[in-house]
């Protein structure tokens, strides 16, 4: 993957992508996502791995006060109850963090971390983890129903649409993109709370999708942190190719949804050669300002 150098920063964002377990091929998206933000040099990237699966947890004590923001791209093992309230502390007092893909199945029973993503899939959540949260009729809508959390369709390439326009991630993106082929997750249940919806899609039932507009782009705040949620990029434990990760529309996004977290401002300018809405992007397919 070849990537441009979007931004500059004389003092870049020191940022930890926690990983080390996921139902996805983390060991392919985790130095992906490191190689996506550092060369923006906007940022400083450290990847910590959690021990594996079922291995003892007790000493996976990360210093999340080194850092400015953190990239989940974890689920897995609960994380000792030491790891959980630091990281709850850095929330709180402001650290930025991005939420990117499945670790919004993590930790379904941890409420403040349910609060901290607003919606999430998997690990047998039903209404008791909250509401399901989508567009209907161009509106936000609120469904109370029974039922599970989390699903998704067959991969497919997918219309973005942006709903908030002016906020500094979406702020001079075209309001329809085209994503590169991935999930589509839908039926996300949550607290919802603190949380603007930037993105939905459209997940549509001919591929098993859920014939809604589901979120896809979400941020929140809590406590003076500043939460980047994107549902987007897939990286399959089989696949050989990772098309989700090499749009153009979703490193973008990736990359501003992160500067705003670490900063509450977004600086990098939308390169030119965006994806429209009718054709797919790959970055090497760009044209840098």
């Amino acid at each position: 993957m070849v990537l441009g150098t979007q931004a500059k920063n004389k003092a870049p964002f020191k940022t930890m992508i926690l990983t080390g377990q996921n139902n996805h091929n983390w060991q392919v998206s985790s130095p992906i996502l490191k190689q996506i933000l550092d060369q923006t040099e906007l940022f400083q990237c450290d990847i910590i791995e959690s021990p594996k699966e079922k291995e003892d947890m007790s000493s996976f004590l990360p210093d999340f006060s080194k850092y400015q923001l953190v990239v989940l791209d974890y689920t897995g093992d609960s994380w000792p109850e030491k790891t959980k309230s630091a990281f709850l502390k850095f929330v709180k007092d402001g650290g930025g963090v991005v939420v990117y893909h499945a670790a919004d199945n993590a930790f379904p029973e941890w409420k403040e971390f349910n609060q901290i993503i607003g919606l999430g899939g998997w690990g047998n959540r039903t209404e008791k983890n909250g509401p399901y949260v989508y567009f209907k009729d161009g509106k936000r809508f609120v469904d109370n129903s029974p039922g599970k959390g989390g699903d998704h369709g067959k991969r497919t390439p997918y219309l973005v649409t942006n709903r908030i326009t002016n906020h500094p991630i979406t702020k001079g993106l075209p309001t329809e993109w085209m994503h590169a082929e991935d999930e589509l997750y839908g039926l996300l249940r949550g607290p919802a709370e603190n949380m603007e919806i930037l993105s939905t899609a459209y997940s549509n039932p001919k591929t098993g999708g859920t014939d809604r507009e589901e979120p896809i782009l979400m941020v929140l705040k809590y406590g003076k942190g500043r939460i980047f949620h994107t549902v987007l990029g897939h990286a399959g434990n089989n696949d050989k190719d990772f098309p989700a990760l090499e749009c153009a529309g979703f490193i973008v996004t990736f990359q501003r949804g992160a500067e705003w977290a670490a900063s509450g401002k977004v600086s990098q300018k939308v390169p030119n050669g965006f994806p429209d809405a009718k054709n797919v992007v790959k970055w090497p397919g760009y044209k840098q300002n």
